[in-house]
């Protein structure tokens, strides 16, 4: 019997309209009377899923692909990214004309007032804007900085590759982490705490900042609507996120 699952958010806890699907509040609630513990495992600062948390009775995730991890509400995790890194990062986005948004732990801001990228981008999570700030990076832990550019200039980066790892969540908008960084990282921290193994756990995603998380646990599961590049990596593959896709995965694992 595996003892606790790992929830991507987007996509996989809620849908296009960033609702969560009855069916997935309903067996979230199940899931916790059965005493198997839900955890958020998500790219999104911890600022970004208090409601969405609050609404799913849960208080323990894994936030900013891996880079802070929290358990029933105590932080035990912190993989932050380095000043000279980011340095080089900033000065090469300057360049090239490209924004940049910084998360801290309890904050985020940006080096770009009103720019379209970081508006269109940010606005999709139905979060609040970053403010601006273009220093807060030098005097602030940072776990996860969003670069906001198109496709075709990524290559641009290149350069890079050995200090940060680049995931495309949006259009106009990338993850950067550490490299080597992933949600794994921080999954691996929480179960060390309380004694779990990763064959004990289970998880669901749905992006391409899933392939580690879903490689790491016991048995991975891909939802419906998932990136293809997803699917190699995953156990099973459930139904789409507004077809039950929780539900019908959790079923099918024998978790309800």
């Amino acid at each position: 019997m595996y003892k606790i699952v790992f929830f991507d958010i987007d996509g996989t806890l809620i849908n296009e309209d960033k609702q969560i699907p009855a069916s997935t509040l309903e067996a979230v609630h199940q899931l916790k009377q059965r005493g198997i513990e839900p955890v958020i495992a998500t790219g999104r600062a911890p600022y970004f899923i208090k409601p969405l948390a609050e609404q799913l009775g849960i208080d323990s995730y894994v936030c900013m692909n891996g880079g802070y991890a929290v358990y029933r509400g105590e932080p035990l995790y912190k993989r932050i990214i380095e000043k000279s890194s980011m340095e080089a990062l900033v000065a090469l986005a300057a360049k090239h004309k490209h924004s940049l948004v910084f998360e801290g732990e309890h904050a985020f801001f940006t080096d770009a007032e009103e720019h379209p990228f970081v508006i269109g981008a940010v606005s999709s999570l139905k979060v609040d804007l970053p403010a601006y700030d273009p220093h807060f990076w030098k005097t602030n832990d940072i776990y996860q900085i969003f670069l906001h550019c198109e496709e075709a200039d990524e290559h641009l980066y290149e350069e890079m590759k050995s200090d940060f790892k680049l995931i495309r969540w949006h259009q106009h908008a990338i993850d950067v982490l550490p490299a080597g960084g992933s949600k794994a990282q921080g999954i691996a921290a929480l179960l060390e705490l309380i004694g779990l193994k990763p064959e004990d756990a289970v998880a669901f995603g749905d992006g391409l900042n899933d392939i580690e998380m879903l490689s790491f646990v016991g048995h991975g599961v891909a939802m419906g609507n998932s990136h293809p590049d997803l699917l190699p990596y995953a156990d099973d593959v459930t139904t789409h996120v507004d077809e039950d896709g929780i539900r019908n995965g959790l079923i099918k694992l024998g978790l309800l």
